[in-house]
């Protein structure tokens, strides 16, 4: 019984060296986003539904700043490696630390906004740099 998972782990981490070998710079940055994920405790943006409570984390794409019915709100998109979601701060033209390539935990409630996540006003935590 002990030899069935020795021989599964070896195989296991042989497919896991070719497939990182034979797989873009892109799907090798998305998995480790998603391993982070995962060890962060965090849900897969993927899998979030409208209206859900949430803790994502993951990597900042882009930030702009995009008014919203008048008001300034920064608006940042964050990526995971299953998905992408919008972070919206309203009312903020900048938030020191908040970046492209930064990553981040947010906390909050997903809506749905022209069929893209989106998390308003979200509790967020700057992951340290120098992680990467």
């Amino acid at each position: 019984m002990s030899a069935v998972p020795g021989s599964e782990k070896p195989a296991g981490r042989f497919r896991r060296m070719l497939d990182r070998l034979s797989s873009s710079q892109e799907d090798l940055e998305s998995e480790e986003l998603r391993e982070d994920a995962e060890t962060a405790g965090c849900v897969r943006i993927g899998d979030c539904h409208d209206r859900q409570i949430v803790t994502v984390t993951g990597t900042l794409r882009t930030v702009t700043l995009r008014p919203r019915a008048g008001v300034p709100a920064l608006e940042a998109e964050l990526f995971d490696g299953s998905a992408a979601l919008d972070v919206v701060w309203l009312g903020r033209r900048s938030i020191v630390g908040i970046e492209p390539g930064r990553k981040l935990i947010a906390s909050g409630r997903i809506s749905m906004s022209r069929g893209r996540r989106v998390l308003f006003n979200p509790k967020y935590e700057l992951r340290p740099l120098g992680r990467e």
